[in-house]
C-alpha cells in the first residue's frame, strides 16, 4: 500500500512538471509556425511580384503589336495585324527565319552526332583524368558566353570563317556540344552494361549492337537533347551577333538590330517581329517540356555527382 501511494504521489508530481513543459513549447512552436508562414507568404509575393510584372510587359506587347493607335487610353483605339505583315517585308523575315532553320537544324545534328559518342565514352570508360575531361567538356556551359565569345570571333575574323554560316554553327556548337553530354552521359549511365554482353554472346558484332539493342535506348534522351539544344540554339545571342554577318543573322540578332539600329521605324512592327521571335520560342520549349524535365534532369546530375 506504502509502495502505490508513493508512486501515485511519484505520477502526480510528475503530471504538473510535464504540464509546464507543454506550456513552454506551445509558444516557441506557434512563434517557430508563424515564422514560417511569414517566409513563405513572402516568397510567394515577391514570385507572383515578379511574374505579373513578366505578364504584363508580354501582354503590352502583344496589344500593341496588333493596335492602330494606343496612346492615352487603356486599350488601342482599333487592332490589325497589318504590323506583322510590314516587319516581315521590313525585316526580311523569310530570309532570317532561313538561316535560324539552317543554324538551328545544322547545331542539333552535329552536337548529336559529335555528343553521343563522347558522352558514351564518359558513361563507359574509366580512365585518369576523367573528372578533368568531363570539367573541360562543361566549362562552356559554366562561364558567361561573352568570356569565350569575343576570343573566338577574333579567330575566326582571322581565318575567314566570320560572318559565314559555317562561322555562325560552329560558334552554336561550343556550348551545344557540352549540354548533349551533360544530358547524355547519365542517361547512358542508366542502361545496364549486361546488355551488351548479351548481344556479344549471341553473335551481334558492334554495329548490330548499336543498331538493334542500343540505337532504340538512346533515341528518347537523344530527342531530349535535340529539343533542349534546338532552345538553346534559338535564343544564343552573345556567339552569333559576335560571328553573324548581313546574311547570316538568326531571328534574335535580327531583333535586335531591328530595335537598336538606325532609322525611323514603326515600335508596332518591331513588337510584331518581338511577338513571332517569342512565339516559335514558346512553341519549342512547350515541345520539348513533353519529353524532358527539368527536374528530372537535375536529379539525373545529382545522381552524377
Amino acid at each position: 500500500m506504502a509502495t502505490d501511494n508513493q508512486g501515485a504521489g511519484t505520477l502526480s508530481m510528475a503530471e504538473p512538471r510535464s504540464g509546464r513543459g507543454a506550456s513552454n513549447a506551445k509558444p516557441g512552436r506557434h512563434a517557430e509556425g508563424i515564422g514560417s508562414r511569414l517566409w513563405r507568404a513572402l516568397v510567394w509575393g515577391v514570385m507572383g511580384f515578379f511574374l505579373l510584372n513578366v505578364l504584363l510587359l508580354i501582354a503590352t506587347v502583344a496589344v500593341n503589336s496588333v493596335g492602330t493607335r494606343w496612346f492615352g487610353t487603356l486599350l488601342p483605339q482599333g487592332f490589325t495585324l497589318h504590323w506583322y505583315a510590314q516587319a516581315w517585308s521590313d525585316f526580311q523575315l523569310s530570309s532570317v527565319l532561313r538561316v535560324t532553320v539552317e543554324v538551328v537544324g545544322a547545331v542539333v545534328l552535329l552536337s548529336i552526332a559529335l555528343g553521343v559518342p563522347a558522352a558514351y565514352a564518359l558513361a563507359r570508360a574509366n580512365f585518369p583524368g576523367k573528372r578533368i575531361a568531363m570539367l573541360t567538356f562543361l566549362l562552356p556551359l559554366m562561364v558567361p558566353p561573352v568570356t569565350y565569345g569575343i576570343p573566338m570571333a577574333t579567330v575566326m575574323y582571322k581565318v575567314g570563317l566570320a560572318g559565314t554560316l559555317a562561322g555562325v554553327i560552329l560558334a552554336n556548337l561550343v556550348p551545344a556540344l557540352p549540354f548533349v553530354i551533360l544530358v547524355m552521359t547519365p542517361f547512358i549511365e542508366q542502361i545496364d552494361p549486361n546488355l551488351e554482353a548479351a548481344a556479344r554472346i549471341f553473335g551481334a558484332n558492334t554495329l548490330r549492337y548499336f543498331r538493334h539493342v542500343l540505337l532504340p535506348l538512346l533515341v528518347p534522351g537523344m530527342l531530349a537533347a535535340g529539343l533542349l539544344v534546338l532552345v538553346r540554339t534559338i535564343g544564343m545571342f552573345e556567339l552569333t551577333f559576335f560571328t553573324a554577318g548581313p546574311d547570316t543573322q538568326t531571328l534574335v540578332v535580327a531583333l535586335y538590330y531591328a530595335v537598336f539600329s538606325t532609322g525611323v521605324r514603326a515600335p508596332q512592327s518591331i513588337d510584331a517581329m518581338a511577338m513571332i521571335y517569342m512565339a516559335i520560342t514558346l512553341i519549342w520549349v512547350l515541345i520539348a517540356l513533353q519529353f524532358v524535365s527539368p527536374t528530372q534532369l537535375v536529379s539525373r546530375v545529382k545522381e552524377q555527382r
